[in-house]
């Protein structure tokens, strides 16, 4: 990997004295000016064999080392595809501040990102990630014909295709967004007549439906208890009107979060922003086409969507992958910031600025770059 990588390195000028990087053939490559690495948060298992590479290059080559949150590289991630469609001379689009979506296997965030290093999260998940819940409901749904045609991991996204298969139109998925002034989650039941309790709407302390908060465990248990304590077998038209179910519950209670920010933003005019704001969508669910229907349709049903611009990655962009971490350190690093070679990984890593972790950059060591010198904390 690290071969095909330097491969890719442009070829060093032979009148430069600068430090140049040997490839396979021995060729001269220019020395990349710094090392981007993914720090957390995440296993760190995981996390330490790619940190323990980039650190050695670092020292090899006399690079800085730039530590990147897999989260804001998550949402960072259709800047990058603007810089990368641009001339490389106009701003990155969408421009702070906007709204980030998070939404994968392991975290489902609503964040005000106001600039590059200053975030605020405004609503979390209290118990699962969306992505862990369409994964789970997925194994739970699916027959076992259609789970062993799996090539990969991807449950989630075979939910989708069971659900919905080849979609030519946002008429096939009959999506009937809820009306302005109505609750945003009213539960519909499928052609069995199980009706999923949307989240939070009754909870043992009481209602929480306008709660800043995520959660996507109920919806587990209640797919469990239909499939497996079903007394005759569930046939696979009801099974796809449950994976259609589950799925516009769930996705219908990230948007009823999305409003609710919206309106909350509007009225608060100590963060500087109205209405107007990007949402950036990313993520691995992000590339669920089922998800980007109903959030369009609900912004417009509420009358946002003529002022709010919902900006998503490339499909292949969405899951995890090395490109937005190496676009989040070049971020990073032209505005300062890179990361001392004695950081470790972190398992837990919040991209709030409040938090006592001190968020994107305070977290410790930190080290910023200013006029050739390194200042380390």
């Amino acid at each position: 990997m690290i071969r095909d990588a330097i491969q890719a390195l442009p070829r060093a000028d032979d009148s430069s004295h600068e430090i140049s990087v040997l490839d396979a053939e021995g060729g001269a490559r220019r020395r990349p000016d710094f090392v981007s690495v993914t720090r957390g948060p995440g296993m760190r298992g995981n996390l330490n064999v790619g940190l323990a590479m980039a650190k050695g290059l670092a020292v090899g080559w006399q690079i800085p080392l730039v530590g990147v949150h897999h989260m804001l590289a998550h949402a960072l991630t259709p800047r990058l595809v603007s810089a990368l469609d641009g001339d490389g001379n106009g701003p990155a689009d969408p421009a702070f501040p906007f709204l980030s979506l998070l939404v994968s296997g392991g975290h489902t965030l609503l964040v005000y990102c106001k600039t590059l290093t200053h975030h605020r999260v405004l609503v979390s998940t209290v118990d699962i990630a969306i992505g862990d819940m369409l994964d789970k409901a997925a194994r739970v749904i699916l027959p076992d014909d259609v789970l062993q045609s799996a090539t990969r991991a991807s449950y989630g996204a075979l939910l989708e295709r069971f659900a919905f298969g080849q979609v030519d139109s946002d008429k096939a998925y009959a999506y009937p967004p809820p009306q302005a002034g109505k609750d945003p989650q009213a539960p519909e039941p499928t052609t069995s007549g199980w009706p999923p309790s949307p989240p939070l709407l009754t909870v043992k302390a009481g209602s929480k439906r306008n709660a800043m908060l995520f959660s996507f465990a109920g919806l587990c248990s209640a797919v469990d208890r239909r499939i497996t304590e079903a007394v005759d077998d569930v046939s696979r038209e009801e099974r796809v009107a449950i994976s259609r179910e589950v799925m516009r519950v769930a996705f219908d209670h990230l948007a009823s979060r999305v409003i609710l920010a919206l309106q909350h933003l509007s009225r608060n005019r100590k963060t500087g922003a109205g209405s107007v704001l990007p949402i950036v969508v990313s993520g691995g669910v992000a590339s669920n086409q089922f998800l980007r229907h109903v959030l369009r349709q609900v912004l417009s049903k509420r009358g946002y969507f003529t002022t709010t611009r919902l900006v998503y990655p490339p499909v292949d962009l969405c899951v995890d992958n090395a490109v937005m971490i190496g676009w989040t350190g070049i971020e990073m690093f032209e505005a300062g910031w890179t990361s001392a070679l004695s950081c470790q990984s972190l398992r837990k890593w919040s991209m709030d600025s409040r938090e006592k972790d001190g968020g994107i950059v305070n977290v410790r060591p930190r080290t910023r770059h200013e006029d050739g010198r390194m200042l380390e904390d």
